[in-house]
């Protein structure tokens, strides 16, 4: 059987970040889920997590695909590094997410631009085939194997290994990692077979609360559904900074009576705002009066801009806080520096 067309293994959330019993803990990527496959003929196969082909996508990892013994599987997460120049001159790496977004069906001499410019990384996390089926063999038979295949080969970028640990401190510091696009931590029984398309593994994902600035809804302000968050940046300018999933019927009348339409010379009048990722429909949006201060459940994936890429989960109205005491867009506090 080609090992290729089978489903991933996937993972359930859970809402602690323990490291449980006889398990492992990996970093969880702002990535793609891909599996990749180098046959015995010399074929590269690069699918995602829903079995699209991605192969042609990516160009940098065919060639390095080279490097591997003929005849294996890998599981892994595509990513993007991007360097960041933070105002202090210091420089960072972050998982640039957005940099993955225009890979797929494009032209030849577009993908290779891309792929020069903004290369991607393969990082593997399970070895599933060299020669043989691994996915019968324990976690922790095939995470030694995995480790053993890339000390064989030397591998090097765009190849790398990722991190695991049964340490419990290790894992907890890992969480430290969200502003370079670390977005929690998976959780791997070590003696649990790989199961395709089995919710065996767990998964928990870093959340905060903070506070943003309300700036429009969309819908109208009588029946407001998302919120749309802005804060304000250094200079002044109210920045746009992400919206909220869709708010709960009591939510959303509560904050229709606490709502101000805007008057002339709002920030954000005449800008357009996307229905979502990956689409060209324009949210219906209504400004306000960026007045109301509100509490919200964050994750930490982020654009290059500093936005939550994710919906955020609204939790309040901060009566207690003043316009002031909402963090700066840039300034930190899960944010990017510009």
């Amino acid at each position: 059987m080609d090992w290729t067309l089978s489903e991933p293994m996937l993972a359930a959330a859970v809402d602690t970040p323990a490291l449980p019993r006889n398990s492992a803990a990996e970093p969880k990527w702002d990535g793609w889920r891909a599996l990749l496959a180098l046959h015995a003929d010399g074929r590269v196969i690069i699918r995602s997590r829903k079995g699209t082909d991605m192969t042609a996508a990516f160009p940098e990892i065919v060639s390095a695909a080279a490097t591997l013994p003929a005849d294996t599987g890998l599981d892994g997460e595509l990513i993007v590094l991007e360097t960041t120049t933070y105002p202090d001159g210091t420089t960072g790496g972050r998982v640039a997410f957005e940099r993955l977004q225009g890979r797929l069906n494009r032209k030849p001499a577009a993908t290779a631009r891309l792929a020069q410019t903004w290369p991607a990384r393969f990082v593997a996390f399970d070895l599933l085939h060299r020669g043989t089926d691994f996915t019968s063999r324990p976690y922790a038979e095939r995470r030694a194997a995995l480790e053993q295949l890339f000390a064989e080969r030397r591998l090097s970028p765009p190849f790398e290994l990722c991190p695991s640990t049964t340490d419990p401190a290790t894992a907890q510091g890992w969480l430290e990692w969200t502003a370079v696009g670390v977005e929690g931590l998976v959780f791997k029984r070590l003696d649990q077979r790989y199961l395709p398309g089995s919710r065996g593994w767990r998964k928990y994902r870093t959340r905060h609360t903070t506070e943003a600035l309300v700036g429009a809804v969309s819908s109208s302000i009588a029946r407001p559904q998302t919120v749309l968050l802005g804060r304000f940046d250094a200079t002044g300018r109210l920045q746009f900074v992400g919206r909220t999933a869709v708010l709960p019927s009591a939510t959303g009348r509560s904050l229709a009576t606490r709502l101000t339409g805007a008057e002339a010379g709002h920030p954000w009048t005449g800008w357009r705002f996307s229905a979502g990722w990956g689409t060209d429909e324009s949210l219906q949006v209504t400004l306000v009066e960026p007045l109301l201060v509100a509490e919200v459940a964050v994750d930490n994936s982020l654009d290059s801009a500093g936005r939550w890429r994710h919906p955020v989960r609204w939790v309040r109205v901060r009566d207690d806080l003043t316009v002031a005491d909402v963090p700066l867009s840039g300034g930190g506090d899960g944010f990017l520096h510009d």
